[in-house]
């Protein structure tokens, strides 16, 4: 017997249990007693049974697809963030029986575009956001269409939706914490444009850090662009600049990718990272650890929040109780040499 020809019924014979019993213990319908899991399962394993997924789907009147769409990053730029984000949720969603269908990201109204046509194909059961921003317009139509989705970050406050998220201010607020022990008080920070809920997010832990411990910021040491390489590299250049009295000591960038040009910056101008000038990121990507110095970073909890989306979205598609709407979640410090 192949498994393609296998049934149900094949498998309630062997375990010696009614066809019912096995179609209701595998949807998840039924709790059955220790001992008949057992022969259910070892069943279900010696005949290499695999369901009919599209009757399933049809019974349940689900597609069990989660639909999940972001910003493309540049031609040889990376974004570990987001790629550890997608593998966590392909992780999570597998081991409760969904899939995830990426979907191109469009800017402008073609981005409503794509999200209409998978609501009214039937393909999705829910959307998971990334790259959130004020006034995102999908938060804005999945509202309005009251369809289940939950989003990688918050929006505009007043507007009341299930998100998970990481607390940035906090993660910058540690670090600026730290170097305000090790006694730097010319810091300075690589932030990004003032459009960007994120960055806005990571840059108020930077004042509240600076304005809990009385210290006055340089004029010129918040310094805002893009958060690339060559960016961060432009932004430490200008900075060291500066006559040596009013050089910052440490600079905190609000991605790994803007500390390492920074890093490259420090080089050309002869400092020695970590002595001369304390240089913290954020994001803790994997090639942090391996640079020359190491550098200290920010790590999020990315894995934790890609389980979070899809257990909650799971929760919001099967009308199960949700006990918390919004998940934030806590960063942690990695020091190393660059600080």
């Amino acid at each position: 017997m192949t498994a393609s020809k296998v049934t149900l019924k094949d498998v309630a014979a062997r375990a010696g249990v009614s066809y019912q019993t096995v179609s209701k213990v595998l949807n998840g319908d039924m709790q059955v007693a220790p001992e008949t899991m057992e022969r259910i399962q070892a069943a279900v394993q010696e005949l290499g049974y695999r369901p009919n997924r599209i009757a399933r789907n049809m019974r349940a009147g689900r597609s069990f697809m989660i639909g999940y769409s972001w910003t493309q990053t540049e031609p040889g730029q990376v974004n570990h963030i987001l790629d550890q984000f997608l593998s966590s949720m392909v992780r999570e969603a597998s081991a409760v029986g969904y899939y995830v269908l990426p979907f191109p990201f469009s800017e402008g109204t073609s981005q409503i575009d794509s999200y209409r046509d998978l609501i009214r194909s039937g393909n999705v059961d829910g959307f998971v956001l990334s790259s959130v921003n004020y006034h995102d317009p999908r938060i804005q139509y999945l509202l309005k269409q009251k369809f289940p989705f939950v989003a990688f970050g918050r929006s505009n406050p007043e507007w009341d939706f299930a998100w998970v998220d990481i607390d940035g201010a906090a993660g910058t607020r540690q670090a600026i914490e730290y170097l305000i022990g090790r006694g730097h008080r010319r810091i300075a920070i690589l932030a990004w444009p003032e459009d960007s809920r994120v960055g806005n997010d990571r840059l108020q832990g930077y004042l509240d850090a600076m304005r809990t411990a009385d210290i006055d910021i340089e004029p010129g040491y918040l310094l805002r662009g893009e958060g690339t390489f060559e960016v961060g590299r432009a932004m430490t250049l200008h900075l060291l600049e500066l006559p040596p009295e009013r050089r910052p000591t440490a600079i905190m960038a609000l991605n790994d990718t803007m500390a390492i040009g920074a890093m490259a910056a420090a080089r050309e101008c002869g400092l020695e990272i970590g002595t001369d000038l304390a240089i913290i990121g954020f994001d803790d990507a994997p090639m942090a650890q391996y640079l020359f110095p190491p550098l200290t970073s920010v790590r999020q909890p990315i894995a934790e929040a890609g389980h979070k989306c899809v257990e909650l979205l799971v929760s919001l598609v099967e009308g199960r109780p949700i006990e918390q709407h919004h998940i934030l979640l806590s960063p942690s410090l990695i020091i190393r040499a660059s600080a």
